[in-house]
């Protein structure tokens, strides 16, 4: 693959303009398609389960019960200034307003709330309610409000209308803000990595090349395809961090190669052989992880998984192609300039390799670029005469003019303040010898921290979201408070039992039996008449529950209900089946909890696999697996903190309390997976080429540090930035996404990945990297970092680096 690459890379720089012509053209099909077959109206937010018995219920009452089939409105009617709903001109207002409301678009029926009987007991609020024949989905784009307009004429002096229910659930999330913010603090992050925003801009520009080309054609098959709003939020979301992620990978080995003197064409080439392979193999990962959601039987989820996996692979396509083409029209003005601080790091990351980092203590590189001294022999002249060098024992001293070079050990200082090209140990350097001077110490307090911060999750609750989590100041999540404290919060989530009667002596009493029976059960408010259709042998009965419909209460009563289903059968020789939005709810979250064990199970075992063939090594994939489920625990104990106990939810805009999204446990996995694989690769690939060079353990996790930790520290924040800028979000599923991967990607990078892995390595020493030779020659050999295209850090003569204050 690296060959494969390598080769891509020259010929996208060498016909760049063609390439940029050929993305060009996908991006500008890609938003014709979406124009002439699909489109943001056409989103489907339903939640189904095919074959569950929600859902074969929900099936059958489109024909038996087409007026209880699709979603419904609440119209909240509230008397103030001390009258009631009641008074006489108050019910003519309401009852003219339910007038008003049937005539709205696609209403199929209104019940009224003086012949339902749905009039608080103090008679200040009155709930009407309002049916339609198809699912939320398939609702115009102005019904719900031209429902509001038709009845706002009520809302008068002593009167108050909110309009809510089911049917305004799962509203399409607003996030073209998230994408600019997300975008702005990118690019200020890049230009502090680079110092140059022209080398800053390129990844930003690949991205957004990346992102339009997978949403745009995403939405192209909304009209043939389910695809929901979080759907294309989240493909938007990961495409845009992995796009600029996987950019910087490449465009940092490329400038580190430009510094060294490289011509701009073979730089390209080899950095997408190189970093490319990796971030081939990396968003793989992602792709298939993404891709393993549709095993689990949800289109809701399935679409989820497939619009993340192509916005990755797209990622991955537009890295290894447009991006060399954009960089051969940069050409070398992306070098850095000499004396700058830009040149200063690259240099003293790679201007000496391993030696002038002081791994071995056998060499250092002089601090102009004019000599490199060797210590060896007791006495060494420079090259020029200008510098002369003494080692006795582990010192060496060097002087030249101003400058003043001591190394003692492992460390390497300059009495101007100034780095020694290739010798400075820099603070992610400095951390890693912390870390890994007492690693079991480390060890215990990660583990201690992390465990801490997990500790919540084994109290976590999870729901399908609802109008109890809609925004404060929005109508449906007024309606759902009034209506909650008024009528009792079973009202917000009514349960739909279908009874088949066809086999009983006489259907309506059995249908009546049945309505008493589940009447008669604990955490039931109220069970409404049934109603019948004689010509298929069927009833309706609406069953009111005492608690809210994300209570744990509420999924206690459905089970029982379908637990006594037996006992119902041979009392009234009727079979039933549990329906309605708070029962798919409940059936969502049973299959999920159903499928997470065993995804969690594959995604452990694909990383293991994954990490055995790339590094060749035993405890390499453990620890990798080990410090993957810590993050995953401390993130989930987070999210619980955050969204179910309300710990600093207000920083976020979370104003109220409630159960977990039931998705957010399974596609964190999936997601967090692959993104901590971009990490262990890019980070740990460094430490195993320094340590087959030099041998020594505990100087190649310190080289690792230098030569990954700028790149993998602006990733992070990248990632973590962009993430985080869904957190504005009015929907509360993507913000629950955005938060637990902003966390997940923060925790797993910096304290997984930058002090747990370095100090399991300290701690494990030559073990770390060992492997039994039978399986060594037995696994093949990926070669991610492109060692067969030669010494990746053989760079041509270093470009004379100046001493200088300026940048």
């Amino acid at each position: 693959m690296p060959a494969f690459l390598h080769r891509l890379g020259r010929l996208a720089f060498r016909r760049r303009r063609r390439m940029l012509a050929l993305w060009l053209a996908l991006v500008a099909a890609a938003v014709v398609c979406m124009t002439a077959f699909g489109g943001t109206g056409k989103l489907d937010n339903t939640f189904s389960i095919p074959g569950s018995e929600s859902q074969r219920a929900l099936d059958r009452m489109k024909t038996d019960f087409p007026t209880f089939s699709g979603t419904s409105a609440q119209i909240v009617f509230t008397a103030t200034d001390g009258r009631k709903v009641t008074d006489p001109a108050d019910s003519a207002r309401i009852r003219a307003a339910l007038d008003a409301a049937g005539s709205a678009p696609q209403v199929a029926k209104v019940a009224s709330p003086f012949d339902a009987h749905t009039i608080s007991s103090d008679g200040t609020t009155a709930v009407a309610q309002v049916r339609y024949e198809v699912p939320q989905s398939a609702l115009e784009p102005n019904a719900l409000d031209e429902l509001k307009s038709a009845v706002a004429g009520a809302n008068q002096q002593g009167m108050r209308v909110d309009v809510g229910g089911s049917a305004f659930g799962n509203a399409p999330s607003q996030s073209h803000r998230s994408d600019i913010i997300g975008v702005g603090v990118a690019l200020v992050i890049l230009t502090l990595t680079f110092g140059s925003l022209l080398t800053a801009g390129i990844p930003v520009v690949t991205a957004l090349f990346g992102v339009a080309t997978a949403i745009f054609g995403a939405l192209s098959l909304t009209g043939t395809v389910s695809i929901s709003s979080t759907a294309q939020s989240l493909a938007l979301m990961i495409g845009l961090a992995v796009g600029i992620d996987y950019a910087l990978f490449i465009v940092s080995r490329h400038r580190f190669h430009l510094a060294h003197g490289m011509e701009p064409e073979e730089s390209a080439a080899l950095a997408v052989g190189t970093a490319g392979s990796a971030v081939v193999f990396a968003g793989l990962t992602v792709v298939i992880a993404m891709t393993g959601l549709t095993v689990v039987g949800i289109p809701y989820l399935t679409a989820m998984g497939l619009a993340a996996a192509g916005a990755v692979l797209i990622a991955v396509l537009v890295a290894t192609t447009l991006l060399p083409a954009i960089l051969g029209f940069a050409g070398t003005r992306l070098t850095p300039g000499p004396g700058s601080r830009a040149m200063r790091r690259e240099q003293a990351v790679g201007g000496a390799g391993e030696d002038a980092g002081g791994a071995t203590g056998d060499s250092l590189a002089g601090a102009t670029g004019e000599n490199v001294l060797s210590g060896t022999d007791d006495n060494v002249a420079g090259g020029t005469g200008k510098i002369v060098a003494s080692r006795t024992g582990e010192h060496v001293v060097s002087r030249t003019g101003e400058h003043v070079v001591s190394r003692t050990g492992e460390h390497v200082v300059s009495r101007t303040g100034e780095h020694v090209a290739g010798a400075a140990a820099n603070a992610a350097e400095r951390w890693f010898r912390l870390v890994t001077r007492r690693p079991l110490l480390t060890l215990a307090a990660v583990v201690a921290s992390l465990g801490a911060l997990a500790w919540p999750a084994h109290d976590m609750r999870l729901a399908l979201p609802d109008n109890g989590t809609a925004p404060s100041s929005s109508s449906q999540r007024i309606a759902f408070d009034r209506v909650g404290e008024k009528l009792g919060p079973g009202f917000n989530g009514p349960l739909l039992v279908l009874a088949d009667t066809s086999h009983s002596s006489d259907p309506t009493t059995a249908a009546q039996r049945v309505a008493a029976t589940i009447g008669a059960l604990p955490d039931v408010a109220t069970v409404g008449k049934p109603v019948a259709n004689p010509a298929t042998h069927t009833a309706l009965i609406q069953v009111i529950p005492d608690s809210a419909p994300s209570d744990p209460a509420t999924k206690t009563l459905v089970n029982s209900i379908r637990d006594d289903r037996a006992a119902i059968l041979r009392d009234t020789g009727a079979t039933v089946q549990v329906t309605g939005s708070t029962a798919v709810s409940v059936d969502v979250a049973a299959k999920l909890n159903s499928a997470l064990i065993p995804f969690t199970a594959v995604v452990i075992g694909l990383s293991l696999l994954l990490l055995l063939l790339v590094f060749r090594s035993l405890v390499v994939p453990l620890k990798a697996a080990a410090g993957f489920l810590l993050s995953i625990a401390a993130t989930l104990g987070a999210v619980v903190g955050v969204f179910q106990l309300g710990h600093l939810g207000s920083l976020i805009g979370v104003d109220t309390t409630g159960p977990v999204s039931s998705f957010l446990p399974i596609i964190l996995l999936a997601v967090l997976f692959g993104l901590a694989m971009d990490y262990e690769v890019f980070l740990v690939s460094r430490m195993r080429e320094a340590y087959l060079r030099t041998g020594n353990p505990l100087g190649a996790v310190h080289s690792g540090a230098r030569h990954s930790r700028r790149v993998v520290t602006a990733a992070a924040l990248i990632m973590t930035s962009v993430f985080a800028a869904f957190l504005t979000s009015d929907s509360t599923m993507l913000k629950q996404i955005a938060f637990a991967l902003a966390a997940g990607v923060l925790l797993d990078a910096f304290v997984i990945r930058m002090t747990f892995v370095p100090a399991v390595l300290a701690l494990t020493r030559h073990a770390a990297w060992w492997l039994p030779k039978w399986l060594e020659r037995r696994l093949p050999d990926l070669d991610i970092e492109g060692d067969r295209l030669g010494p990746v850090h053989a760079v041509p003569e270093s470009v004379p680096l100046t001493p200088s204050t300026a940048d």
